[in-house]
């Protein structure tokens, strides 16, 4: 198994808080501060900010960005609701906070299901997003890995919900973590501060997810960062958003945890997709 590089113990982890926004609840932002072009990190399925971001806040904030993430709604410390998991909803939350703080119009970067998101943002509340990073993401989830993975929801519901942390401690062994390991027990604490029912219903949403009709109503300076190695999302549906949004394109030779697992390689490519959004801004 390729190493991944988990963010327990690391420095440079922008300030945590609670936020909150009336009418809508109270969300966990994290918030670098500063006066450099605002990012929004989106992350992505059944993780929270820090894992799928620990190791990019810091070289984002060193590359003078102002460094925003929230964990989504049911994922993490995220919001929790009676109301079902819904994209769109955790795109107009992301709205409402960018609002809240000052940030509104500001370049989102959206991995995975978090790409999902930002996609929906760039559509439906243009003016809070002035560009778009995609990263390991699509505008459809429909190959059959993914199908297969949709219709396993339920039994994932009953796993997680009656497993906790010794669930995901095992899901982490078959993946081929060490057991009994500081920073596997970590990993483990935080997966399962999500909902579980939330889970669940985020992948069938993001198997009904399919925005390729819309992609030319989005009309935003975009870039990607493509997981050439993908196993997951499928490089050629990367390459085919990438195509739908006109966007340059930046690759990591990486399968879908490239975040964790090539940590320079996708930072660089990810500060350099950043780089070109801000050009095609300023023409």
């Amino acid at each position: 198994m390729t190493e991944l590089n988990w963010p327990f113990g690391a420095s440079g982890i922008p300030e945590g808080q609670i936020l909150g926004v009336p009418g809508r609840g109270e969300f966990f932002l994290r918030d670098s501060g500063g006066s450099g072009t605002p990012v929004l990190l989106l992350h992505g399925w059944l993780f929270s900010a820090d894992l799928n971001w620990g190791l990019t806040y810091r070289q984002l904030a060193d590359a003078g960005y102002r460094v925003l993430a929230i964990d989504h709604r049911g994922h993490g410390r995220g919001l929790r609701s009676r109301a079902k998991f819904r994209l769109s909803d955790c795109a107009e939350d992301c709205v409402e906070i960018l609002k809240a703080v000052g940030a509104d119009g500001t370049i989102v970067v959206g991995y995975s299901m978090g790409g999902a998101i930002a996609q929906l943002m760039a559509i439906e509340h243009r003016a809070s997003v002035a560009g778009l990073v995609m990263c390991a993401t699509t505008a459809h989830f429909s190959s059959p890995q993914m199908k297969r993975t949709w219709q396993a929801m339920p039994a994932l519901r009953v796993a997680l919900g009656l497993g906790g942390v010794a669930a995901w401690g095992r899901v982490l062994s078959q993946m081929g973590f060490p057991q009994n390991n500081e920073r596997s027990r970590w990993v483990a604490a935080e997966l399962s501060r999500g909902s579980a029912a939330d889970m669940a219903e985020s992948g069938r949403e993001m198997g009904r997810h399919d925005l390729r009709h819309a992609l030319a109503e989005i009309r935003k300076p975009a870039a990607s960062v493509i997981t050439t190695r993908d196993r997951s999302v499928p490089p050629s549906f990367q390459r085919e958003l990438a195509a739908g949004l006109g966007a340059s394109v930046h690759e990591v030779e990486a399968d879908h945890m490239a975040s964790a697992s090539h940590v320079d390689e996708f930072n660089r490519a990810l500060i350099e997709a950043l780089e070109s959004v801000e050009r095609q801004i300023a023409r």
